[in-house]
């Protein structure tokens, strides 16, 4: 990988119990090599998904992302008690996670992680290596600012780009990028552009590190929530069969912002068709508030929707989250999603 980067090492066995699957798509013809060469396991695939099939006979939609998308994954996660769950898309560019979380009574189910979180998760694994070798990171303006709060802490340079890895692939130096709808360049001297397969091995590597010192995911991001406050964040996404609706709702949110975010005042209004802070124009509209409550609005580049990106920010977790949701509500009531 990256000289003087994150890599991952022949060092024999590693003791993590993965779960994988390619949802009908072509990753298992390389992830489960890989994996094995590297040492994990063991791995345990998703029976009904292993073989290419452009029916994709198991799921409504073949994106990790979706509502039962992951069910079975999941289930035989709960099955064989694993310790890391792997998904990528058909073609394997993209990557979803789901760690295991066990509550206060010993029950132990599995979350899914949110495309800013493994990109949080990937970034702050990769951070001490990109200091060292003075590479940059970068992420879209959709996806969360935790990794740029996160950068600056650490003295490692963040860009901030449009969405799409032509222009995340662009960042000066670049050493790690990522966007929110689940796509990572962790090697970009190998792959510059985002790829499920590599970004499948580095979250190998990092489970499987934590999982020897008694530790999962959920204990890394919070790591990162103690050095740059939680930052949780969503979406909110209206599919529209009218495309001039998408184009009346951003007029009238040019014409009259929202006051307030989650009973905070808005304090920023930016439309990025104008451009500026080192971005190029597009059709995004950003408000956000002093505390870090945000929320920026597009339409779709791939889709006949208009798209909401949320996020909070706060000290404590809890509050965080409780901010998150109440925005979620305000903006879908805002939009009519």
């Amino acid at each position: 990988m990256l000289d003087g980067g994150p890599h991952v090492d022949r060092l024999g066995h590693r003791d993590l119990r993965v779960v994988y699957t390619p949802l009908h798509g072509v990753g298992g013809a390389v992830v489960l090599g890989l994996l094995e060469d590297a040492g994990f396991g063991p791995v345990h695939v998703v029976a009904e998904q292993a073989a290419p099939d452009p029916a994709f006979p198991t799921v409504a939609f073949p994106n990790p992302e979706e509502p039962g998308a992951m069910d079975l994954a999941l289930a035989l996660a709960a099955e064989v008690d694993a310790d890391l769950v792997i998904a990528n898309d058909p073609d394997a560019d993209r990557l979803a996670l789901a760690a295991p979380v066990t509550d206060a009574h010993g029950v132990r189910t599995w979350r899914m992680l949110s495309g800013d979180a493994v990109g949080t998760l990937l970034g702050a694994h990769a951070m001490p290596a990109l200091h060292a070798a003075g590479r940059s990171a970068a992420n879209s303006v959709v996806s969360s600012p935790q990794l740029a709060a996160l950068a600056e802490a650490k003295g490692v340079t963040h860009h901030v780009t449009l969405t799409g890895f032509k222009w995340i692939s662009r960042a000066p130096d670049l050493g790690f990028g990522y966007e929110e709808a689940l796509g990572y360049c962790v090697d970009p001297d190998m792959v510059r552009d985002k790829d499920g397969i590599t970004a499948a091995l580095m979250a190998a590597e990092l489970a499987a590190a934590l999982k020897a010192q008694g530790r999962g995911l959920t204990d890394a991001l919070a790591d990162v929530d103690a050095v740059t406050g939680a930052m949780p964040s969503a979406q909110v996404s209206v599919r529209v069969a009218d495309l001039s609706l998408i184009a009346r709702t951003m007029t009238a949110l040019r014409q009259q912002a929202p006051a307030t975010l989650a009973g905070e005042p808005v304090t920023v209004r930016r439309d990025l068709a104008a451009g500026g802070d080192g971005l190029p124009p597009t059709d995004a509209l950003l408000f956000a508030t002093d505390s870090g409550t945000r929320v920026l609005v597009r339409p779709s580049g791939t889709e006949p929707k208009l798209k909401c990106y949320l996020g909070t920010r706060d000290a404590d977790p809890a509050a965080a989250a409780e901010r998150l949701e109440a925005l979620r509500a305000e903006v879908t009531a805002l939009v009519g999603g």
